[in-house]
């Protein structure tokens, strides 16, 4: 009986991502607009989607920029408390609706951390920012039927 010896590729499948900023705020009223004007003062970075997510004495501000250096580097210069992480940007359309989707998503069993719109449509599009317990198998699931994944590259 021979045994079936699994090829070994050199690299993996990367499915390509943007990189989120997740900024904490004091909970006080204006603070959200200086985050927002700070992205608005700076030609070299432009805002393309932002959740926030709220607590008694601070916010969350998860936003994707249209160019990550950029945006690290002003949060920097302002001091910003932040973190960073790596999302899908999906492209829903026709046949690939939000509901497609998840089912897909469901079928290999990944679970969908968190989700938000974008406030960009690059194709005229809705799009979505997901953060997925594995981005590398949804990538692969999303692609494999026929799902835009968009990168910062994507990003106007």
């Amino acid at each position: 009986m021979s045994q079936v010896i699994p090829q070994r590729t050199g690299q993996r499948y990367a499915p390509p991502s943007v990189r989120q900023f997740s900024v904490f705020l004091e909970n006080k009223p204006g603070r959200l607009l200086d985050l927002v004007r700070m992205f608005d003062e700076d030609a070299a970075v432009h805002l393309c989607a932002f959740s926030v997510v709220e607590s008694a004495d601070h916010a969350v501000i998860r936003l994707i920029a249209n160019n990550a250096d950029a945006a690290r580097a002003l949060l920097r210069e302002n001091r910003m408390a932040y973190s960073e992480s790596d999302l899908l940007i999906v492209e829903l359309c026709n046949d690939h609706t939000l509901s497609s989707m998840c089912l897909y998503l469901l079928g290999a069993e990944l679970n969908i951390r968190f989700a938000y719109p974008m406030m960009i449509r690059p194709n005229g599009t809705p799009t979505i920012a997901l953060a997925i317990d594995d981005q590398v198998l949804a990538g692969q699931i999303l692609r494999k039927k026929e799902f835009r994944l968009l990168g910062e590259a994507d990003l106007p």
